[in-house]
């Protein structure tokens, strides 16, 4: 999952929100930040766990390994959060371009508490609207070629936009059953956090 979804399976609760969407830059225990922020971390965390090992999630990972590798995972996330924001309207009664724009004025409201990553990532999202451009294979095609220069090109990550147009409905299917699941399970996990 990448940052549409983890936003998304916080519900309401901001403070989740906040953590969820922090939480790959925040190693170790998250001690230095309020509890309910500490929750979202731990919630990200316990989404990541869920999804890797995920047998629907692990089909695509496993038709993109032979020319991704590692990254495949990376990519997967991607191409997730592409069909939630292309199919919002399934999950949300909330326009995307509200809910997004709701989450930056939650972000810049607490910028002060944010980690010195989220804050040098902030402009860039809110610039590109990153969140709302997903929803296109354009915008994801932009995603993954910025993830690859991350990787100085070596991640080929750009490339992988052949696979999502070769493979697209069965990508689609997937997450469509996936994200019943993890909806479920990060309900049971938010009712033990909280």
């Amino acid at each position: 999952m990448n940052f549409l979804a983890h936003i998304y399976l916080s519900g309401d609760n901001d403070e989740l929100k906040i953590g969820n969407f922090i939480a790959d830059g925040i190693h170790g225990k998250p001690d230095d930040f309020p509890p309910g922020i500490q929750k979202g971390i731990m919630l990200h965390r316990a989404i990541d766990s869920y999804t890797d090992v995920h047998p629907i999630f692990r089909l695509g990972t496993k038709r993109l390994h032979a020319s991704y590798h590692h990254y495949a995972a990376v990519i997967m996330d991607i191409f997730y959060d592409h069909f939630l924001a292309k199919n919002w309207s399934n999950y949300s009664n909330i326009p995307l371009e509200k809910y997004t724009a709701d989450f930056y004025q939650l972000l810049q409201d607490n910028y002060d508490i944010l980690p010195e990553r989220s804050k040098g990532m902030l402009p860039h999202m809110l610039q590109y609207n990153w969140l709302v451009s997903y929803a296109s294979i354009e915008g994801i095609a932009r995603t993954l070629t910025q993830m690859d220069q991350r990787t100085k090109n070596k991640s080929g990550m750009k490339g992988s936009i052949k696979e999502l147009h070769e493979f697209y409905a069965e990508f689609e299917a997937e997450f469509t059953a996936f994200f019943v699941q993890i909806q479920k399970h990060v309900e049971e996990k938010k009712a033990a956090l909280l």
